[in-house]
């Protein structure tokens, strides 16, 4: 059982940087495959970012590759997501994500994953 709560979201200019942070709580934090979505207004949720359990394996969408960094500090039970150059259309609505096996298998799909936080608002303006 985890549950999962965003923070650090907020109104960011063109090319800024942010960082997000996804704090869990419950047993056996380490075991499970943490991920990002996002959803813009009008838009389908989107993979964002994936981390395996031990943090020793990654995947990035296209539209954020070099741009975001995913880590994780199983000690402190935390999920970050560094954010640079940032761009309008990373506005979003960004969710924590958490699958109960540690593996990637269909890492991207939303069905995935058994836990979600409740979102944090991001919103690049030019």
């Amino acid at each position: 059982q985890v549950h999962l709560v965003e923070s650090g979201g907020g109104l960011v200019q063109v090319g800024g940087s942010l960082t997000l942070s996804c704090a869990a709580s419950g047993r056996r934090f380490s075991q499970h495959t943490m991920a990002w979505f996002r959803q813009a207004p009008g838009k389908e949720r989107e993979f964002v970012a994936v981390i395996s359990w031990a943090g020793m394996m990654t995947y990035y969408a296209d539209s954020v590759k070099d741009r975001f960094t995913i880590s994780r500090d199983n000690a402190k039970d935390t999920v970050d997501l560094q954010m640079s150059s940032l761009k309008p259309d990373d506005t979003a609505v960004y969710y924590c994500a958490a699958h109960a096996k540690p593996n990637l298998n269909n890492y991207a799909s939303s069905d995935r994953y058994n836990y979600w936080g409740p979102g944090t608002q991001v919103t690049v303006s030019s």
